[in-house]
């Protein structure tokens, strides 16, 4: 889905005096209610810069107003907020203002180290290949990366899936908050004989392609070159899909039309686009201690659909159905969603799938007894699969995990036993 920011989200900072002593990088944690984010400042003479990595904000300019050799006082006027602070041995205590509201902010001298214990590092038990493929409708050039499996051999023949982003262009390893959850799953796949593929979206990394226009449906069509690219070349044996939020519902949808041999989808909306941005809305917000009510939150549609009106993107998201897609899925499918996930509700989303799936080809009673249909539903896990304690996007940076190893487990034995 979407990436949600909340305070902080735009902090632009620009130096005008120069003191020496304050030079260098700063960093300390903003509670803003039950919650903190991480503050880095970085000043080099006249020069500043805010980083918020927490929300994936970096480099962002502003206005320093006085720095002398033990204070400074920072405005920043797009978001109507300010920061003064006093040096006090190697600390600056100070206050960060915002909308009328004050927050203590404490800063340290030194780096803000990001711990991603997950990130694979080389060298590889591997083989991974540069790749490059053709959506022939419009011809957008995606830009991937094939992971083989520990051992490939030409007569192999593995099987292989192809990874599908969430909404909101990323690159070929689904990169947020310095993680890398596509990376870390392939990784983890080709250890355990999956191929994968792996690729940056249209218009964004080393991917060509229009997105002023592109929709769910185009993404979806980038995918289908995917599987083609896979297929044609005449390397691996089966090839499905790994689909996580918006790309769980373009897997649904190539599943629907019988271009995957099975797929797994990660956070699939089973619902249609207003009642997700609704509840989204709704439930972020009771987490965050707000007086709010679902009726107010789905009264607020009205206004977002006029603000949208231009997004084509955002505005066909609203509209789609996933039912008729899901009805007609006859593939091995395994549905799997965290419990803590704020942004697509998993109570609501699995009761919906399983609803729509039971009308399917694969919905049956049988083939939910041999596990060719099988949801599972994680209690502690986000909308990214991380280990949570409150769902809250704002978490998703702070938490070094980057995406369970259970998930991982499970989607590895299910591959294995339904596919091979």
């Amino acid at each position: 889905m979407k990436k949600i920011f909340f305070i902080l989200s735009a902090l632009l900072l620009t130096t005008t005096v120069s003191s020496q002593a304050l030079d260098g990088t700063w960093n300390g944690k903003l509670k803003v209610g039950g919650n903190s984010l991480t503050v880095v400042l970085n000043i080099d003479g006249n020069s500043c810069t805010l980083d918020s990595p927490d929300q994936g904000a970096r480099g962002i300019a502003a206005e320093l107003l006085t720095k002398t050799e033990n204070s400074l006082s920072i405005r920043v006027p797009s978001i109507y907020a300010s920061y003064e602070g006093k040096l006090q041995n190697d600390t600056l205590k100070g206050i960060f203002q915002q909308m009328g509201q004050r927050f203590p902010l404490t800063l340290t001298r030194g780096q803000h180290v990001v711990k991603r214990p997950q990130t694979p590092q080389p060298p590889f038990p591997y083989l991974t290949e540069e790749v490059t493929f053709s959506n022939e409708s419009d011809g957008a050039v995606l830009s991937g990366t094939l992971t083989y499996p520990v051992g490939y051999t030409k007569k192999q023949r593995p099987t292989v899936v192809v990874m599908v982003s969430g909404s909101g262009l990323q690159n070929r390893d689904e990169e947020i908050f310095e993680h890398k959850p596509f990376a870390v799953i392939a990784d983890y796949l080709a250890r355990n004989g999956i191929a994968t593929l792996r690729y940056d979206d249209r218009g964004f990394g080393k991917s060509t392609g229009d997105v002023a226009t592109a929709t769910t449906k185009t993404f979806k069509s980038d995918a289908e070159a995917a599987l083609r690219f896979l297929r044609d070349s005449k390397k691996f044996g089966k090839a499905g899909i790994i689909g996580h939020s918006e790309g769980g519902s373009i897997a649904f949808m190539l599943a629907g039309e019988k271009k995957a041999d099975f797929i797994v989808t990660l956070a699939a909306p089973g619902v249609r686009g207003d009642s997700i941005v609704i509840q989204q809305n709704y439930d972020i917000a009771k987490n965050m201690g707000q007086p709010v009510t679902y009726e107010q939150c789905a009264a607020l549609m009205p206004n977002i659909r006029q603000q949208m009106a231009q997004n084509v993107w955002y505005m066909w998201f609203l509209d789609y159905d996933p039912t008729a897609d899901i009805a007609r899925i006859a593939c091995p499918t395994l549905v799997l969603n965290g419990e803590k996930d704020l942004q697509v509700d998993a109570a609501i989303n699995l009761q919906a799938i399983r609803s729509k799936m039971s009308k399917s080809p694969i919905g049956s009673t049988q083939h939910q007894k041999t596990g060719d249909f099988q949801i599972i539903s994680y209690p502690n896990l986000n909308h990214l699969f991380q280990n949570s304690t409150t769902g809250l996007p704002s978490e998703y940076g702070q938490i070094e995990e980057t995406f369970s190893e259970k998930v991982m487990k499970d989607m590895v034995e299910w591959i294995t036993k339904h596919i091979e």
